[in-house]
């Protein structure tokens, strides 16, 4: 075990999983085939996408940001299922690699929602204002959407990072199975009042913001519906804001059990599981869902999926 209180250490500790022998493989092999589908499913969308002209759609473009999210963000994975192989004393990771992993995690867990807050602006403008569609969702707005999701969220981030890597470190030991930026702030010694403050402002302001946009669309898209005597719009709708919805809850739901378990340090295990299944279940469920939708997407999923035993 390395020694908890060293001075701004480049060497970290990850705390990691604490399972018995008997689960460990089959964990890892859990982990290590929902990897596979993740790259798979979401990669396979995103070329399908670009190539594939009949889904040059704002939609679809649009979804492609959260495939390239869900890539990132299960970036974490790989690293992880080679520390759960090792003895804990073993679990090193440097100083500076773990501010990067602490900075892809916190992008995006923050594009997550800002991705889906771009996409539920177009189901609007879709539904609502159906005749003028083409002329606001143009290839100029796709860019200046899509740069304002990945923008904003990475301005929000680096704040948040650089006011935890100011700080000096006492200790060594990142409770945790990867770096974050709460994990980080803790193995300092001095006062992190600020990065308290502005760690929940960043939360309550993401939240809001991601909440008030979803409902707000939706409560407009929802009254165009019920006044519209149109079935053909109605089924449209029905059709293409279930499945964003759905994505969004799922998302939403995931994040919030770490959030309530964090409450409960005696669950630190089921927190783990909890800060797991965050990044594999949207992630798996997402291609699913919106593939659900596309037969184009259906059926190359299909394929696709028959090449992921080869690998």
């Amino acid at each position: 075990m390395m020694e908890n209180y060293t001075y701004n250490s480049d060497t970290l500790q990850l705390e990691g999983l604490n399972v018995s022998e008997d689960f460990t493989y089959p964990l890892f092999l859990f982990l290590f085939f929902s990897y596979m589908f993740i790259i798979v499913a979401n990669l396979s969308i995103a070329v399908l996408v670009f190539v594939d002209k009949n889904l040059h759609q704002p939609m679809y473009l649009l979804f492609c940001n959260l495939s390239v999210n869900d890539i990132l963000g299960n970036s974490i994975l790989p690293r992880l299922l080679v520390n759960m192989l090792l003895p804990p004393s073993e679990r090193l990771i440097s100083y500076y690699e773990c501010v990067g992993q602490a900075f892809t995690i916190s992008m995006c867990s923050t594009c997550s929602h800002t991705v889906l807050m771009i996409m539920a602006f177009d189901r609007y403008v879709a539904i609502c204002n159906p005749l003028r569609y083409a002329a606001i969702m143009t290839n100029k707005m796709l860019i200046k959407l899509t740069v304002s999701a990945w923008g904003v969220a990475f301005v929000l981030v680096a704040i948040l990072l650089g006011l935890t890597i100011r700080l000096n470190r006492c200790r060594t030991i990142i409770r945790g199975l990867y770096c974050n930026n709460a994990s980080l702030f803790k193995l300092s010694c001095e006062n992190v009042f600020i990065n308290n403050i502005y760690g929940l402002t960043f939360t309550v302001v993401l939240l809001t913001s991601s909440i008030g946009t979803i409902v707000l669309t939706y409560t407009k898209i929802t009254v165009v519906c019920l006044t519209s005597k149109n079935k053909s719009l109605n089924s449209k709708a029905l059709k293409t804001c279930s499945t964003h919805l759905a994505v969004y809850l799922i998302m939403l739901l995931s994040g919030f059990s770490i959030i309530i378990l964090h409450r409960f340090p005696q669950y630190s295990d089921y927190r783990k599981c909890a800060s797991i299944l965050y990044h594999i279940i949207p992630s798996s469920l997402n291609p699913i869902i919106y593939g659900m939708q596309s037969k184009e997407i259906r059926r190359f999923l299909s394929k696709s999926m028959k090449v992921l035993p080869l690998l």
